[in-house]
């Protein structure tokens, strides 16, 4: 990842490129095309302009990690959660680290689209306490138009979630995508239908701009964050509905 304004010219990174992947003229320029990863570019910055994000790490340094706030967890009733990106893609590690986790008696939580096998997500469930689930669209075809996919396998496994384990769904709002009356109305349904405890409305937000800058891509996606209004307005439909709703959390 970049970041310009720690940049200051000295264009010791061209100089190692054997690729020619970084130019400076007025700013330094990646070609993401030619770049093939050596990583010899961060490794002389003198300012940390340029950086790895992300690292491989263990399951065991990920748990002595989480056992530093053990304490924490026995005061508060909290506990450790798993999100991502898609936890279930990293099958084995995900496993390996909730049971570690249940074996120390900490409350787990597992954050999830829930588009995988059901022998992937049953595998992980035993050591799991909660699950949330992100629904994008109650619709399969809108599922399919924004993710790619239908949503046909993430509700078929809800439903088998929610016979064993607390389930709290999550929808992230997309103004002009999936906040249509029809939709929402949807939402409130299938969360009686499964017995979901709580419904959390996720609203839109612009912190991955920067993300993408970084990365030296493009941010397309020309949407709106909701309003604090419509948000509390929102909240309220669903209230009256009889299901328990949070907005951010």
């Amino acid at each position: 990842m970049t970041n310009d304004l720690k940049c200051v010219r000295c264009a010791k990174c061209v100089k190692v490129c054997l690729q020619g992947a970084i130019t400076i003229d007025g700013k330094r320029k990646i070609n993401r095309f030619r770049c093939d990863l050596c990583l010899k570019c961060i490794e002389v910055c003198p300012t940390g302009a340029l950086r790895v994000a992300g690292q491989y790490v263990t399951v065991e340094e990920v748990f002595s990690e989480v056992m530093k706030d053990e304490l924490f967890y026995q005061n508060s009733g909290g506990g450790v959660t798993i999100s991502g990106g898609e936890p279930l893609s990293q099958l084995e590690f995900v496993y390996s680290l909730l049971r570690e986790c249940k074996r120390k008696g900490l409350h787990t939580t597992l954050d999830t689209s829930g588009y995988a096998n059901w022998a992937v997500l049953d595998k992980v469930l035993r050591y799991v306490d909660l699950v949330l689930y992100d629904i994008k669209h109650m619709d399969s075809q809108s599922h399919k138009r924004g993710t790619g996919r239908n949503n046909t396998l993430i509700l078929e496994n809800v439903h088998l979630t929610t016979s064993r384990v607390k389930t709290w769904l999550r929808l992230p709002l997309i103004p002009g995508y999936n906040d249509s009356e029809a939709n929402i109305k949807d939402i409130i349904n299938f969360a009686k239908e499964i017995g979901a405890e709580k419904v959390s409305i996720l609203p839109y937000h612009e912190w991955g701009k920067l993300k993408y800058k970084q990365l030296g891509r493009r941010y397309i996606l020309k949407v709106k964050p909701p309003s604090e209004e419509y948000l509390q307005a929102l909240k309220k439909i669903i209230e009256n509905d009889g299901v328990r709703v949070t907005v951010g959390s």
